[in-house]
C-alpha cells in the first residue's frame, strides 16, 4: 500500500464514470452520513483501488466492488485512510477484471466551520440562529464530502440525492426530479448532471428566498439569498441572464445546463465559486442595495458574476487537466469577464479599470518570489496559493496582450473553436495555442511559451540617439537586481499622435530603429513618444531623461489618453520602488497630474500615494509631511470639482471617485475635509437614511472618524462599531472593518485586532479589518500576529485565508531587521500551503528597506517637494 504514499497524482488503474451519491446532513448535530456508488472502469491489472477522502470515516463493512459482469460483490479485506495524502486505498483478495463495475461505500463525516469541504455557514431567521449546509470543493476538497476521484482530469456524471427537512430549500448542479416528503423529512432527487469534474458538485440546505429570470432561449435563472432580502438579488439577476446570452453568442456555444441558481452565503471564504449550474458567492459580491451599496459595490458584483459565468463555458465545460493550467480557467474568466461588462455597460469603461488588474499582475511578478503562470503542483496542499494575481491577473494580461496582437475577430474564432473541439473534456495550454495557431496562422506558441512557461516579465529600456531609438529589454525586478530572462515583445509605439502609429515584435535583447523609416517622416522638436499604446503588453518601458521630459509635458497637456497616462504613472513608481529612478523624479510626474479627473488614473495614483506617504515615513518624519501636502495638491482639484454631494445623472466613474479621492484626503489629514466628513457622520448616526452621507461617501466619512479617534476620545471608534452592530447589510459590515484600523494611535489598533477576532466578526471578514493599518500600527499588528498566531493557525490555517494574514501583517515593513525577525518567528512555524506567500512577503520588506535607504541619500527632496506643492 505504502507505494500510493506521497504522490502527486492518482493512479490510472481505474478510472471513475459515474457517481450515485446520497447525503444526509444533520443540520442541528452538524454531521452527515452518506453512500456512494462509483461506476469504475478498471483499465489495468490491479487488487487496488485508491481515490481521495478527506476527514470521513469510510464504514469498512459498506465497502465493495461488484463487477458488471458478475453479479458477485467482492469484499476488500484491507482498507486503510492515508490522511496526510488523503487518499483511501482498497485492497481486494484477487486481481480485479477488467472492465467496469460498482464500488460502493457508506461514510460519515462532521459539517465543518472552516469554509471548504461539505461546511456548516450560520443565519438568522426570526431572531432566531440557524445553520445550513454548504459545499465548496475548489481545489481539492470534495473528497471532505465522499471518497472519488477529485482530479479535474476523472470527470464523471453526478446523480445526486439528499435527505433534508422537509421545511429547507434544498439545491444542487442539475434541477429536481422528484421530492418524497415523509413526515419532518423530504427526499430530493436531482437529475443526472452532465460530465463533469469533482470540484464542480454542489449542495446548498437552509432557508432562502429568491427572484427569478430567464435567458433568451428559456433558460432558468434564479438569484437566491437569505429570507427578506430578495430585493437585492435583482441586480445579479438582470447582470447573469444578460450574460449567459452574451457568452452564448460570443463562445458560440449554448449553456449546457437546464437552470442556473447562484445563492448568496453568509460564510464563504473566496469571492464566489463557479460550481456547475449552481454558482455560490459571498453576500457582499451577489447582493446589492438601492439605497446603502456603493458604486464600487455594484461594479464588483456585476464583475463577478460575469466572471463566474464565464467558467460554466471556461473551466466547467472545458476544463484544465491539471492545475498546472489554473490559469486557463482564472485568466480567462477574468479577461471575458470584462468583455461582457464592456457591452453591458459601456459607460463604465471598464477596459481602462482592466489596467487594474494587470498592475496587480505586474507587482506580484516582479518578485524574485514570484511564478510562472504555468506552475507545478506536487501536492494538493500547494493549490490554494496558485490562486493568485499570476494566475487571475497576469493570465488576464497575456490573453489580453495576444488578443491585441492577433486581432478580436481571429481571437473569438479560435476560442470558439477550441471549446467545441474540448467540450465535456480536458485541456491543457498547448491545446489552447494551437486553436489560436490554426485560426491566425501566427506561430502562437512560440511567442507565448516565453509569458508562461517562465516568470517575471521584461522592462524595455528605450533612449533616442542620432535619431535613432535603441531599446533594450532586461527581466524586471522590484528589488533592482539585474534578472534572467528574455521574450518576445509585442512593441507598440506612437509619435506625436495616436495617427503616427507602428508596431513590431523586439525578438532579441535589444534593437536599432531609424524613426524617419520607422514613421515614415521626421519628428517634431519636443514632440513625445509613448512605447507599450493602450498598456496591452504585460512589460514596462524606462524613458531616458529627454524623452521622460516629452511625457511629462504630455500628461500635463492631457495629450495621451488616460490608459497611457496610467501606464506612464504606474512604470515611473516601479522604477522608483527598484531605485531605478529617483524619488525626486517620481514626485516632479506626479506633479503632472494635478488636473486630472480620470477615475482610473487617479484612483491608482491614490494607491501609489499611499505606499510613498508611508516609505518617505521609514525615510524621514519631515519629508512625509511634505510629501503629504504634496499629494493634498494634487487630489484638491478633483475634490473641488467632484463636491460632496453627487449630482443629478453624474457618472458611475465619478461616483466611485468622490469617495476616492475625499478618503485620500482624510488620510493625509487634510483639515477641512476632516470636519466636513465629522459633520456628515454625526448626521448619519443620527438618521442612517440622511442624504447627507449616501454609500459612495460613507468609507471618506468612517476613515476620517478613525483618524481623529484616539485613546483618550474613542466615542467616534465606539459610534462606528455600533452601525456595525446594527446593520446586517454585509456591505456595510465590511466597509466599517476596513476603515478602523487606519487609526493613527496604536491603542485603538490594538483594540480593532482584538474585535476582528471576536464573535462579532464572521471568519470570513476578519482580513478586512487587516487592511489599511496606519503606518503607525504596524508594530502592534505585528506583536498581535505573534501572539495569536496559534488561533489564527487553528482557525484559519486549513484555507488561503491564513496567507492573507501574513501579506497583510509582514509586507508593510521597511527594515532588514524585522525581515530577520519575521523569518526566524516562522522557521518553525510554515506549511506546505503559505511558503511561497511567506517569501514574498519577505521579499517585499527588502524592496521597502532597500527603497528607504535610497531615499535617504537624495538631496533637497524636502525643499523639491515644497516647490512642486506650490506651483
Amino acid at each position: 500500500m505504502d507505494e500510493f504514499k506521497g504522490q502527486p497524482r492518482l493512479p490510472k488503474f481505474a478510472v471513475p464514470k459515474r457517481y450515485d451519491l446520497r447525503l444526509i446532513p444533520d443540520l442541528i448535530a452538524c454531521t452527515f452520513t452518506g453512500a456512494v456508488s462509483i461506476d469504475v472502469d478498471i483499465v489495468a491489472d490491479t487488487r487496488f483501488i485508491v481515490l481521495n477522502a478527506a476527514d470521513l470515516s469510510v464504514n469498512d463493512a459498506s465497502v465493495s466492488f461488484t463487477p458488471f459482469t458478475s453479479s458477485k460483490a467482492l469484499a476488500a479485506p484491507k482498507i486503510v485512510l492515508f490522511e496526510e495524502d488523503e487518499i483511501l486505498v482498497l485492497e481486494f483478495a484477487e486481481i480485479l477484471p477488467h472492465g467496469v463495475g460498482v464500488l460502493q461505500l457508506g461514510f460519515s463525516g462532521i459539517l465543518n466551520d472552516k469554509m471548504k469541504g461539505f461546511y456548516k455557514s450560520t443565519y438568522e431567521h426570526n431572531g432566531e440562529k440557524k445553520n445550513m449546509a454548504v459545499t465548496q470543493f475548489e481545489p481539492a476538497d470534495a473528497r471532505k464530502c465522499f471518497p472519488c476521484w477529485d482530479e479535474p482530469a476523472c470527470k464523471a456524471t453526478f446523480k445526486i440525492t439528499l435527505e433534508v427537512p422537509t421545511e429547507l430549500v434544498a439545491l444542487s448542479n442539475m434541477p429536481i426530479v422528484e421530492e418524497k416528503v415523509d413526515g419532518n423529512l423530504k427526499v430530493v432527487s436531482y437529475q443526472e448532471s452532465p460530465i463533469m469534474s469533482t470540484y464542480l458538485v454542489a449542495i446548498v440546505v437552509g432557508l432562502f428566498d429568491y427572484v427569478e429570470d430567464h435567458t433568451s432561449d428559456g433558460i432558468k435563472v434564479r438569484v437566491y439569498c437569505q429570507v427578506g432580502k430578495a430585493d437585492q438579488g435583482k441586480f445579479a439577476l438582470h447582470v447573469g441572464a444578460k450574460t449567459l446570452d452574451l457568452f452564448k453568442e460570443y463562445f458560440a456555444v449554448p449553456y449546457p445546463l437546464p437552470k442556473m441558481d447562484m445563492i448568496a452565503i453568509p460564510d464563504f471564504a473566496a469571492g464566489a465559486m463557479e460550481n456547475y449550474g449552481l454558482v455560490t458567492y459571498r453576500e457582499t459580491v451577489l447582493l446589492y442595495d438601492e439605497k446603502h451599496s456603493a458604486a464600487s459595490n455594484k461594479q464588483r458584483v456585476a464583475t463577478v458574476v460575469a466572471h463566474e459565468l464565464a467558467h460554466q463555458w471556461f473551466g466547467n465545460l472545458v476544463t484544465m487537466e491539471w492545475w498546472t493550467h489554473l490559469w486557463l480557467n482564472e485568466g480567462f474568466a477574468t479577461w471575458v469577464s470584462y468583455l461582457a461588462i464592456d457591452r453591458l455597460f459601456p459607460e463604465w469603461k471598464i477596459w481602462t479599470q482592466f489596467l487594474d488588474e494587470s498592475t496587480d499582475g505586474l507587482r506580484l511578478d516582479g518578485l524574485e518570489e514570484s511564478h510562472p503562470i504555468e506552475v507545478e503542483v506536487h501536492h494538493a496542499a500547494e493549490i490554494d496559493e496558485i490562486f493568485d494575481a499570476i494566475s487571475y491577473m497576469k493570465g488576464a494580461s497575456v490573453i489580453r496582450m495576444l488578443q491585441s496582437y492577433l486581432g478580436a475577430e481571429v481571437f473569438q474564432r479560435s476560442l470558439a473553436a477550441y471549446v467545441k473541439k474540448h467540450a465535456y473534456s480536458n485541456a491543457k495550454t498547448e491545446d489552447l495555442w494551437s486553436a489560436l495557431e490554426g485560426e491566425s496562422g501566427e506561430p502562437v506558441n512560440k511567442l507565448m511559451s516565453f509569458w508562461t512557461k517562465q516568470k517575471g516579465y521584461p522592462v524595455v529600456s528605450a533612449k533616442i540617439k542620432d535619431g535613432k531609438l535603441e531599446l533594450e529589454q532586461s527581466r524586471f525586478l522590484s528589488s533592482g537586481s539585474p534578472g534572467e530572462g528574455q521574450w518576445i515583445v509585442p512593441v507598440t509605439l506612437c509619435c506625436g499622435s495616436y495617427d503616427m502609429r507602428k508596431s513590431f515584435l523586439l525578438e532579441s535583447k535589444s534593437g536599432v530603429y531609424d524613426l524617419k523609416e520607422l514613421l515614415g517622416g521626421s519628428i517634431a522638436d519636443g514632440s513625445w513618444i509613448k512605447i507599450n499604446v493602450d498598456q496591452a503588453g504585460f512589460y514596462r518601458v524606462k524613458y531616458d531623461d529627454t524623452l521622460a521630459a516629452g511625457l511629462r509635458i504630455a500628461t500635463e497637456s492631457q495629450s495621451l489618453t488616460s490608459i497611457d497616462r496610467y501606464g506612464i504613472l504606474d512604470d515611473s513608481f516601479a522604477l522608483c520602488m527598484a531605485r531605478q529612478q529617483s524619488l525626486a523624479s517620481l514626485l516632479t510626474l506626479i506633479s503632472a497630474y494635478k488636473k486630472e479627473l480620470d477615475y482610473t488614473v487617479l484612483s491608482n495614483l491614490i494607491v501609489i500615494s499611499y505606499k510613498v506617504v508611508k516609505i518617505a515615513a521609514d525615510a524621514n518624519l519631515q519629508l512625509m509631511s511634505e510629501i503629504k501636502q504634496l499629494f493634498i495638491s494634487v487630489f484638491q482639484f478633483a475634490a473641488g470639482k467632484l463636491g460632496w454631494d453627487p449630482k443629478q445623472g453624474e457618472s458611475h466613474l465619478d461616483a466611485m471617485l468622490r469617495g476616492e479621492v475625499l478618503t485620500a484626503l482624510a488620510v493625509f489629514g487634510h483639515d477641512e475635509t476632516l470636519k466636513e466628513a465629522t459633520r456628515r457622520f454625526d448626521a448619519f448616526l443620527a438618521d442612517r437614511n440622511t442624504s447627507l452621507l449616501p454609500p459612495d461617501l460613507r468609507k471618506a466619512a468612517y476613515v476620517a472618524v478613525m483618524q481623529r479617534a484616539n485613546k483618550s476620545d474613542k466615542s467616534g471608534y465606539e459610534s462606528l462599531l455600533r452601525v456595525y452592530r446594527e446593520t446586517d447589510l454585509s456591505e456595510e459590515k465590511t466597509r466599517i472593518l476596513g476603515s478602523l484600523a487606519c487609526c493613527p494611535d496604536p491603542s485603538i489598533v490594538q483594540d480593532v485586532l482584538n474585535f476582528v477576532l471576536s464573535d462579532e466578526v464572521r471568519n470570513q471578514d476578519a482580513l478586512y479589518g487587516l487592511s489599511g493599518v496606519s503606518w503607525e500600527g504596524r508594530e502592534v499588528a505585528w506583536k498581535w500576529l505573534q501572539e495569536k498566531w496559534e488561533y489564527i493557525g487553528e482557525t484559519w490555517g486549513s484555507g488561503f485565508l491564513i496567507t492573507r494574514f501574513i501579506g497583510a501583517v509582514v509586507s508593510p515593513f521597511a527594515s532588514f531587521d524585522k525581515a530577520q525577525e519575521v523569518e526566524e518567528f516562522f522557521a518553525t512555524r510554515s506549511k506546505h500551503s503559505m511558503a511561497r506567500t511567506l517569501k514574498q512577503s519577505i521579499e517585499r520588506v527588502h524592496i521597502n528597506a532597500n527603497w528607504v535607504e535610497s531615499i535617504r541619500k537624495e538631496d533637497n527632496l524636502t525643499q523639491l517637494v515644497s516647490h512642486l506643492s506650490s506651483n
